[in-house]
C-alpha cells in the first residue's frame, strides 16, 4: 500500500487559502518535502472559484458583493463553482505517483473509481459517463455544472460531482466540488446574464443537468459522513495507507505568502483595482 498523507480541514476557510494551500502543496511534494495528499476541506464564505482561464466578465461583481460571497480564481481549468454546502477534495503528488502517472484522464479515470465508490458507500447509484461530448471543451456557459464532458460522475444521468486537474513539472493537482444540499441555481444570481428571462433558463437547465447528494439521495448527508465515505474509499479501492497530518511549518507559511501575492489578490482574480 502506499503511504499518503491525509489533511482533514474540519473548520471551512476562505477561498483564497484553500486556493493557496493546494498550491502549496503542489509544491512541497514536487520537491519531495511532503507525502501525495488527500485534502478534504469546506469554505466559508460562500466562494464563487473561475477557472484560471475563465473571463471575469462571466461573473456581476455588484450581485457578488450584494451577496457577500468571495471570488477566487482556481490553478485548475473549468468554469464556475459556487462553493458552499459542499465538500472539496483534492489530490496532489507528483507525477512519478503510480496513481497520477499518464496523462490527464489515465489519472482521473483511476481517482474516479475511489469517487465513485464513495458515493456508493453514500447510498447513490453513481456513475462515471465516458461518452466523449463533441465541442464540451468549447462551450460557453459559465457555470461548470450544467456544462457537458467526456468524463463526468453522475446519478441517474444527472451530473453530481465536478473535478478539474492541473499538471505541472511539481506534479498533478486535481480538485473537486460534491454538492452535499442547497439550491444550486444561486450561483446564477451573480453571473451575468443579459436579461432575467435568460437567467431563468439557465436555472431550469442547471436543474435539469445537475443535482446534490441531498435531492438524488432524498436524504440529508452531512460533510462529515461524506468526509468518511471518501476517506474509506481511497483507501480500499485505491489501496492508499492515509496518514492523518497536518500542514508543516513551511507549508503553512508558504500557503499564508500565496494567499496574499496571488489568491487574494484583484490581478490574479482578473479585477483590475479601478473596480474594486
Amino acid at each position: 500500500m502506499n503511504t499518503w498523507r491525509l489533511l482533514l480541514q474540519t473548520l471551512p476557510a476562505r477561498g483564497a487559502w484553500n486556493m493557496a494551500v493546494d498550491e502549496t502543496i503542489l509544491e512541497a511534494c514536487g520537491y519531495r518535502e511532503s507525502l501525495p495528499t488527500l485534502r478534504l476541506y469546506a469554505w466559508t464564505p460562500p466562494c464563487l472559484s473561475l477557472g484560471y482561464a475563465q473571463p471575469v466578465t462571466d461573473v456581476d461583481l455588484a450581485r457578488l458583493a450584494a451577496h457577500g460571497w468571495d471570488l477566487v480564481r482556481r490553478p485548475t481549468g473549468g468554469r464556475a463553482v459556487l462553493h458552499t454546502d459542499e465538500l472539496t477534495y483534492s489530490v496532489i503528488g507528483r507525477l512519478d505517483e503510480p496513481l497520477l502517472t499518464g496523462g490527464v484522464l489515465d489519472s482521473y479515470q483511476r481517482l474516479a473509481s475511489a469517487l465513485v465508490a464513495s458515493l456508493h458507500a453514500l447510498g447513490l447509484s453513481a456513475d462515471l459517463q465516458s461518452k466523449a461530448v463533441p465541442g464540451a471543451e468549447r462551450n460557453a456557459n459559465p457555470v461548470c455544472f450544467e456544462v457537458p464532458s467526456t468524463y463526468e460522475i453522475t446519478v441517474a444521468g444527472r451530473k453530481l460531482l465536478g473535478s478539474a486537474q492541473a499538471r505541472r513539472r511539481e506534479g498533478v493537482l486535481q480538485h473537486g466540488s460534491l454538492p452535499l444540499s442547497g439550491d444550486l441555481t444561486r450561483i446564477l444570481q451573480v453571473l451575468t446574464y443579459p436579461d432575467e428571462a435568460a437567467r431563468t433558463r439557465a436555472a431550469a437547465r442547471l436543474l435539469e443537468h445537475a443535482g446534490t447528494v441531498e435531492s438524488l439521495l432524498g436524504q440529508p448527508v452531512s460533510w462529515e459522513q461524506a468526509a468518511q465515505a471518501l476517506i474509506g474509499s481511497f483507501r480500499d479501492v485505491l489501496q492508499l495507507d492515509l496518514q492523518p497530518g497536518e500542514l508543516t511549518p513551511r507549508e503553512n507559511s508558504r500557503a499564508v505568502q500565496l494567499m496574499e501575492s496571488k489568491y487574494a489578490h484583484p490581478e490574479w482574480k482578473g479585477i483590475s483595482r479601478s473596480k474594486i
